[in-house]
């Protein structure tokens, strides 16, 4: 699908990932404007569209769907509607950005997909720490040899029980940890990103084992998963991602190991890149993100719809980090 000179956006669900996150980004990207908010609070969704000024609010996801000044659709909600709005989206024949998770499960990943490729219109899912300098930066390190063949990956994320993390709340309606709503917990939420950017960074998994459970019964949800994986070039993975722990092991690092070197890394509030090299100083890059951090893929993505370039996050590939995030969090307590 190829549009003309710019996309006009509608935002289904404008939250809190909508004020700093990616509604600016719509907006400040080349070619790219933002024409209509909904939310089901009337009044949250006009108080949205008069702050940052986008000319239309609606109250109802289908008025906004088949506005004909709305050219794609971003779908902001949690993932419990993401394949309903998906669906309605696709048959209205509109592109699809869909926030991440992709969806609760497998399945209804695959059908969203299936119905994008019927309708004929592209699906994109928000991870856009594919399109981040300092992931960016990993990928050139593994792509240029500089660590050699690569050997193992170690994913490292321990948090205390109310951890400092974006999203992270003690609320008892905090959907992220709600399996009905997100799918899973802080495990869904965190380790998708994680994942996908292993898919991106060394290629898809295609074996991946784990158990998860819940050891504290704070939420409903996992707050303990532990599992390995195999990616489609041999190369294994081993990840630990405890929601659980004391301060005193709040950590979270991902290391790549090479037969020359490795280079580690965190995602989530530190944006450094360490490379170790055999027999040479160890060298850490540090990067600056822009505040609003979803802009560079929303870029890729304008452009794509505008025949100027690739997404590199894409349905398909968000698929595959849904099904191994199901492989992963297999419940051993329930």
């Amino acid at each position: 699908m190829k549009l003309n000179k710019e996309v006009r956006w509608g935002i289904i669900g404008v939250g809190d990932v909508c004020e700093v996150k990616s509604g600016p980004s719509l907006q400040l990207a080349s070619n790219s404007k933002l024409v209509a908010v909904m939310r089901r609070n009337a009044e949250k969704a006009k108080s949205f569209a008069e702050r940052h000024k986008v000319p239309k609010w609606y109250d109802d996801a289908d008025a906004l769907i088949n506005d004909p000044e709305v050219d794609a659709i971003y779908i902001a909600t949690p993932p419990s509607s993401h394949e309903e709005y998906t669906l309605k989206a696709a048959a209205a024949g509109k592109p699809v950005y869909v926030e991440k998770p992709m969806a609760r499960t497998h399945e209804e990943c695959l059908s969203m997909v299936n119905a994008c490729k019927e309708a004929k219109v592209p699906l994109y899912v928000a991870f856009y720490r594919r399109a981040l300098p300092n992931i960016l930066k990993v990928k050139e390190i593994i792509e240029t040899g500089l660590i050699g063949d690569i050997r193992f990956v170690n994913i490292k994320l321990h948090k205390p029980l109310s951890p400092n993390i974006v999203g992270a709340s003690d609320d008892p309606d905090n959907w992220r940890i709600s399996p009905d709503v997100a799918g899973g917990g802080y495990f869904y939420d965190l380790a998708s990103h994680q994942l996908d950017v292993m898919d991106f960074i060394l290629g898809p998994i295609t074996e991946a084992h784990g158990y998860a459970t819940n050891q504290a019964g704070a939420y409903p949800a996992e707050d303990l998963t532990v599992g390995s994986f195999r990616f489609e070039n041999g190369v294994l993975g081993h990840g630990v991602w405890a929601f659980n722990t004391g301060d005193v092991s709040d950590e979270e690092l991902t290391t790549i190991v090479g037969s020359k070197g490795e280079v580690s890394f965190p995602f989530f509030g530190d944006n450094h890149v360490t490379l170790k090299v055999d027999g040479q100083a160890e060298e850490v890059f540090q990067f600056q993100l822009s505040k609003h951090i979803q802009q560079g893929l929303i870029q890729t993505i304008v452009d794509e719809l505008l025949g100027k370039g690739e997404c590199p996050s894409t349905g398909v590939s968000g698929t595959r980090t849904n099904w191994v995030m199901q492989q992963l969090c297999k419940r051993i307590d329930q």
